[in-house]
């Protein structure tokens, strides 16, 4: 399973290619690339030219790999993130389900923080990142403590990516409140501004709609002064301002170039209101492969496997 994502790493809204294993003939992944700030870490021969904005400047792009956990094993998996490691990808990252996220209510899926420590003790120079972590699943002080300890496995090298969430079946299995879109939008917000404060502050009090902190404490912190947060999704009203409110990159899965590109833009203005320079904010954006033309598909998935959003 795969995807590509920049340096610093966004949904449970990702879905994979398949649903069999993540390394067999129908693995269960994507492909996602990235824009983002830091610059590639080797050597550029001399006069290569990069990709560039629509302002004509050069921009820094990397790929990695999105892994997919159903279906497979952790035995399997530390092979397949070996391999991709030593094959030159940036960055690997783990979804966050307890089925199956092609929405057939499989059942067979390894849970997604445990996985995402497997990872960071797996490798040792990959982003270690999440597209993404669902804020409905689990506390914000519960994730913000396992993130920081995470880096500490990872040495620095931790994404934490948040969503709303999309796959209504597994709320419902486990009696999680899954609510309206609406709902799931401000549980985000709330939780994203928790696991900062938890993350870079002494102590946090929060008084929310969702969540309550009361001089909360989060020791020992990230080896990341700055641990990266990111959101995952599309909407253009909601959920693309909170990223510009909030977050250090945003990942999208399976839209088209042109689609891409317009998200990209309102994500732009999102930032303007908010005061924030665009180019804080990593991009990246998940496609699929096209096994028999080896080419990368950005609308592969049918609609009705893809997340709504706001």
């Amino acid at each position: 399973s795969a995807s590509i994502a920049p340096d610093p790493a966004a949904p449970a809204s990702t879905q994979p290619e398949s649903a069999t294993t993540s390394t067999g003939e129908t693995s269960a992944g994507q492909w996602s690339m990235s824009s983002i700030a830091p610059p590639y870490a080797g050597p550029v021969p001399a006069g290569t030219v990069g990709p560039t904005d629509e302002r004509g400047d050069e921009m820094d792009v990397r790929f990695g790999v999105h892994t997919g956990l159903q279906n497979t094993s952790i035995a399997e998996l530390r092979g397949l993130w070996r391999r991709i490691e030593e094959l030159g990808f940036d960055w690997i990252s783990i979804w966050d389900h307890f089925y199956a996220a092609d929405a057939t209510g499989d059942p067979h899926c390894l849970e997604a923080v445990a996985a995402h420590a497997a990872l960071a003790a797996t490798t040792e120079r990959v982003t270690c990142g999440s597209l993404v972590y669902s804020a409905g699943y689990r506390h914000p002080a519960v994730l913000a403590n396992a993130m920081a300890t995470l880096d500490q496995i990872a040495d620095g090298r931790i994404v934490l990516g948040l969503g709303g969430g999309w796959m209504q079946g597994e709320y419902d299995a486990y009696g999680i409140p899954y609510g309206t879109a609406g709902d799931r939008l401000r549980r985000l917000e709330e939780s994203i501004r928790c696991v900062r404060g938890l993350l870079t502050e002494e102590r946090t009090s929060f008084a929310g709609e969702f969540f309550t902190l009361t001089d909360a404490m989060c020791e020992p912190k990230p080896v990341q002064a700055h641990l990266p947060i990111w959101v995952g999704g599309g909407g253009e009203k909601v959920t693309l301002r909170i990223t510009a409110r909030y977050a250090d990159g945003w990942n999208v899965p399976f839209i088209a170039p042109d689609a891409w590109a317009h998200k990209a833009s309102v994500l732009d203005a999102h930032c303007a209101d908010a005061g924030r320079d665009p180019a804080e904010i990593t991009k990246s954006v998940n496609v699929g492969i096209d096994r028999k033309s080896t080419r990368l598909n950005s609308s592969h998935v049918s609609e009705s496997r893809m997340p709504s959003s706001a």
